[in-house]
């Protein structure tokens, strides 16, 4: 069953582009990443999810329902993001009881003991805590809540490399615990390969690409040796990136495809995996040459 469905979906502010035509849907019970970075529509595509945006064109059914003004969405989903307003008068344990009374299938018992875990004062104010420790606190809040879709959008922002890393666990034990459809923005790929089950590829408001992660860590391979010779075997094909590393180490990144592989082993050419974040980073260059060209123009 899928819980999201998307066709040909697209919005505009004003004469600006936000998402172009995409098209996909997303399965029950699945983490997802939605990846992409700053500007490429990751957080219109959310907010259109969890009925915060009316798209402006295309369609989309969250539990077979349009998301916008839907109750029936508004039941089953919760939205994580850093800019949630709450009232300033209230305290951390107040939120979770209100809370409570608002999710179905909240966990109070699972918030208190998180809340110990992470040294959170119940006591305290939202607005008093770090941007850090605000993160923390709301994630504890996207996990307790236990909604049908749960939806993260950049949950790690201000978190430290230790926090994230026991957020990562309490969300994966949760999700083994109590099965829910979970989307998960973040700029931190190689943080969640292990985590997600399918990648969601966001550049300028397209979809670039959607896999599964296993799929996803064999998508593409490095090719490594002299240049002449990698760049005749890899003739007519896509290039994704090229570097020179040294007088006679270079390598080009390609889609990965057997014939061509079986080619450089016979000429002797390395041939070495790339990582998901890799390989979404040059599926998404938006830069003009590379870094070390502004430098080298600059000192010639």
């Amino acid at each position: 069953m899928n819980v999201i469905e998307c066709r040909q979906l697209s919005k505009s502010y004003l004469r600006k582009r936000a998402l172009h035509q995409l098209t996909f849907s997303i399965r029950e019970n699945t983490i997802t990443g939605v990846i992409g970075r700053n500007g490429a529509g990751k957080t219109t595509l959310l907010k259109i999810i969890a009925g915060f945006y009316r798209p402006s064109s295309g369609e989309i059914t969250v539990f077979s329902e349009r998301p916008f003004n839907s109750m029936k969405v508004s039941q089953n989903m919760i939205y994580i993001d850093d800019q949630i307003t709450l009232p300033t008068s209230l305290s951390l344990l107040d939120i979770l009881h209100m809370a409570g009374r608002f999710y179905p299938n909240w966990d109070h018992d699972l918030a208190a003991r998180m809340l110990d875990y992470f040294n959170l004062d119940p006591l305290q104010h939202l607005h008093h805590l770090s941007k850090g420790l605000r993160s923390t606190f709301l994630a504890i809040v996207g996990l307790a809540a236990r909604c049908p879709l749960t939806i993260f959008d950049e949950p790690t922002t201000g978190m430290d490399a230790a926090i994230r890393k026991d957020f990562y666990r309490a969300l994966l034990k949760e999700y083994l615990a109590h099965p829910r459809t979970i989307l998960l923005s973040s700029h931190l790929l190689h943080e969640l390969d292990d985590l997600l089950e399918d990648v969601l590829l966001i550049d300028r408001g397209e979809l670039k690409l959607h896999l599964p992660v296993d799929e996803l860590k064999e998508y593409a391979v490095a090719i490594i040796g002299d240049r002449e010779l990698v760049e005749w075997v890899i003739a007519n094909r896509t290039v994704y990136h090229r570097q020179q590393s040294g007088i006679s180490r270079y390598a080009a990144i390609i889609r990965r495809d057997e014939d061509v592989l079986e080619e450089a082993r016979q000429h002797g050419l390395e041939i070495a995996p790339v990582s998901p974040e890799d390989i979404c980073v040059y599926l998404t260059n938006q830069t003009k040459g590379r870094i070390d060209d502004v430098f080298d123009r600059t000192e010639s």
